[in-house]
């Protein structure tokens, strides 16, 4: 296998045009990755910025009333890591600054695509369009003429007679185009690692070997399968026409057929209909019972009971920091219930087209390159509940300070000093570890391994089947 393998590369560093396109596709490829990074860069150097002066003015707060504060709010930034320059994911379009504050819950802005005039279908150009789109076409069209020129010339017929097995022949032939896409995928790596050497994640070289390792699988079945095609069929433009049509249904058909019927099988509620039933349940009570102003009714009673006063004025804390925490709490509960479902069905909307892979291993590449790359809707959504939480916990140190910080009810002139909001914690956001995105996409590298393992058993024992001539 070795002497084919080095023989098939003698023959590729022979063709010129190969190696000046290899030469011209290698700086492409290097530019693109480097463009990608300082891109990268340049908007987490904005990000930084943009924090450290929401952190500035909220520092710099000399008296204010806490309740007023709430409604000042604060900025959490979903973070723009390092390898988000190679798959950028679902980022472009989610959006990455939520504004935090009282009373509600807002959606993330300041998405790339709402900023931008035009937006292509394939994204933005990022070395993951090159890995996924142009590379696996680069190794079709090397392979397509691979075994199917050996039989048209007859130098097949003649290295079987000479007691080459035929199954290790187009093994050979499928592993050494393979090699090539690996060179390929090693410089991108290599790029995209000593640029981002001093940023990258603490989890980031385990991130990036996995990502190595799924284009790597993805890299050998779309070799396997060209090479299979070379052999089996008549001529080379059938091999040629036959790779490129299961290429366009992998990467173009099967995603939007698939996402199309996941959709209807598990769809989301319009946006006006899921705003109208937060503000309904919010108002109204949860289920239509338990109304705001009986709430505050019973709150009242309940606080006057515990202090034993008859009125509000006799307390002695501020009845409103209570009630403002108290909407609150019950606010919670209706994101609770609303996101809560939302995120469920998102949930069963990504794992369904996880089992695509199944099918189609540019699925299962394509999610498994988003996930370890950090940028896919599970770790979006992780960072906005985390935010949330901290919202949470931010609004209720507010609230309990207004309410228990010394003033009395009714007394909106109180303020708090300036040593009081210092101390309220920013929000720090840790991304999930590269443990938990393996249990995340363990269906995706399942997928692959199977695909390669079927891969390998086409070619290794249906080479009996194939014509010599």
């Amino acid at each position: 296998m070795f002497k084919i393998i080095a023989n098939e590369w003698t023959i590729l560093l022979r063709s010129k045009v190969l190696t000046y396109l290899t030469i011209l596709f290698t700086i492409g490829l290097s530019v693109v990755t480097y463009l990608s990074i300082e891109q990268n860069k340049a908007q987490v150097a904005q990000q930084i910025a943009a924090h450290a002066h929401i952190r500035a003015q909220w520092e710099s707060i000399d008296a204010m009333n806490p309740h007023g504060a709430a409604h000042f709010g604060t900025y959490a930034f979903k973070p723009i890591n390092a390898l988000s320059s190679l798959d950028e994911g679902v980022n472009a379009i989610t959006g990455n600054v939520l504004r935090l504050e009282g009373h509600v819950q807002n959606e993330i802005v300041y998405s790339e695509a709402s900023q931008s005039l035009s937006i292509s279908k394939f994204g933005k150009l990022k070395p993951s369009l090159l890995l996924q789109y142009i590379i696996p076409l680069v190794l079709i069209f090397l392979a397509f003429t691979s075994v199917s020129s050996e039989k048209e010339s007859g130098r097949l017929k003649l290295l079987v007679f000479q007691g080459a097995p035929l199954s290790k022949i187009i093994l050979s032939k499928a592993l050494s185009i393979w090699l090539y896409g690996m060179g390929l995928l090693t410089l991108t790596i290599l790029c995209q690692t000593v640029i981002n050497w001093n940023s990258t994640l603490s989890d980031g070289f385990q991130r990036m070997l996995f990502i190595y390792l799924v284009y790597a699988a993805y890299y050998y079945i779309i070799a396997s399968l060209s090479v299979f095609f070379s052999a089996k069929l008549k001529n080379s433009t059938a091999a040629l026409s036959s790779m490129l049509s299961v290429w366009i249904l992998w990467t173009i058909f099967l995603p939007k057929l698939w996402g199309n019927t996941i959709d209807k099988l598990h769809p989301l509620p319009s946006r006006q209909s899921f705003k109208a039933a937060m503000q309904e349940d919010r108002a109204k009570g949860i289920d239509g019972h338990n109304p705001s102003d009986q709430r505050e009714k019973a709150l009242k009673e309940k606080v006057l009971a515990k202090y034993k006063v008859d009125s509000i004025e006799q307390l002695p804390i501020n009845f409103d920091g209570i009630v403002m925490q108290a909407d609150e709490e019950y606010g919670n509960q209706v994101w609770d219930k609303h996101f809560g479902n939302h995120y469920q069905i998102l949930q069963r909307q990504k794992s369904w087209y996880q089992y695509a892979g199944l099918i189609n291993p540019y699925a299962a590449l394509q999610s498994a390159s988003m996930g370890y790359s950090g940028s896919d809707m599970l770790h979006h959504l992780d960072f906005l509940k985390k935010a949330e939480l901290y919202r949470r916990v931010f609004i209720k140190t507010l609230n309990d300070k207004h309410a228990y910080g010394g003033s009395k009810s009714g007394d909106w002139d109180w303020k708090a000093n300036n040593a009081f909001f210092k101390s309220i914690k920013d929000f720090d956001y840790t991304a999930p570890s590269v443990q938990k995105a393996t249990a995340f996409y363990i269906t995706d590298l399942f997928s692959l391994g199977c695909w390669v393992a079927l891969s390998t058993f086409i070619v290794l024992f249906n080479a009996k089947k194939i014509k010599l001539v």
